[in-house]
C-alpha cells in the first residue's frame, strides 16, 4: 500500500467511525453536557483524568473550560488530574500508579463535583480507581470510553453517564473523543452564556 493509500484509509476509517458514533452518541453527549452545565452553574467543579492520549484529552477539556472554547466568557471551574508531575510521581512512588488519580480525588473532590473519566479501553486501573473514589466523595461520573466499555462501564452507577465510542481501534476512539469534548464545551457554553432568543436584537 502506498503512503497516499494509507493516508486515504485513515481519513475514510475516521469518517466511518464518526458517522457510526453520530448515530448513537448524541443523546449521551447531550445528557453529559446538561449535567456538566448544571454542575458549573451550582458552583461545583469538574475534574478529569486519563492516561497517555487520554491524559492529553483530559487536559484539553480542562483548558477549554478554564480558559475558553470559542465564546468570550468567564473561566469555568475545571481541573485535570494528570498535570502535576510532582504529585503524580510522589503518589506512584510512595503508593502505586493505580492511585495517582484516586488520591487526588479524595483530597480535592466534593459532593456535587463531576469526574470525567477517560479510557479508550475502559480498563485503565487508575481511572477505575478514580471512579470509585469519586463515588465515595458523592460525585457523579461521566465515562468516555470505547470498545465494550471495559471495567469502567461496570463501575458506573445508574446516575452516571457513559459515552462509548463504537470502535475497536485506539486511534479512531481517540479521534471521536476529541469531537465529544468539543461538543461538550460548546453545549456547556451555550447553556450557560448564550443569550435567550427573546433577548436577541
Amino acid at each position: 500500500m502506498s503512503a497516499a493509500d494509507s493516508i486515504r484509509r485513515h481519513f475514510e476509517d475516521s469518517i466511518a467511525v464518526k458517522q457510526a458514533s453520530l448515530a448513537v452518541l448524541v443523546s449521551p453527549i447531550a445528557a453529559a453536557a446538561g449535567l456538566l452545565a448544571t454542575t458549573l452553574r451550582s458552583g461545583s467543579k469538574i475534574l478529569s483524568c486519563g492516561n497517555g492520549g487520554s491524559a492529553g484529552d483530559a487536559q484539553h477539556f480542562a483548558a477549554e473550560l478554564l480558559n475558553r472554547f470559542e465564546m468570550e466568557r468567564p473561566g469555568l471551574a475545571a481541573l485535570a488530574l494528570s498535570t502535576d508531575t510532582s504529585t503524580l510521581t510522589s503518589i506512584a512512588n510512595d503508593y502505586s500508579y493505580e492511585q495517582v488519580f484516586s488520591k487526588q480525588l479524595t483530597a480535592l473532590g466534593r459532593t456535587g463535583d463531576v469526574l470525567l473519566a477517560i479510557s479508550t479501553s475502559g480498563n485503565s486501573a487508575n481511572v477505575i480507581a478514580a471512579v470509585h473514589a469519586a463515588h465515595e466523595r458523592g460525585m457523579r461520573v461521566i465515562g468516555l470510553t470505547g470498545r465494550d466499555g471495559g471495567k469502567l462501564a461496570c463501575a458506573l452507577r445508574d446516575d452516571d453517564i457513559e459515552i462509548r465510542v463504537p470502535a475497536q481501534r485506539t486511534a479512531r476512539i481517540q479521534e471521536v473523543h476529541l469531537v465529544v469534548i468539543h461538543c461538550l464545551c460548546d453545549t456547556i457554553d451555550q447553556a450557560l452564556f448564550a443569550a435567550p432568543a427573546h433577548s436577541r436584537p
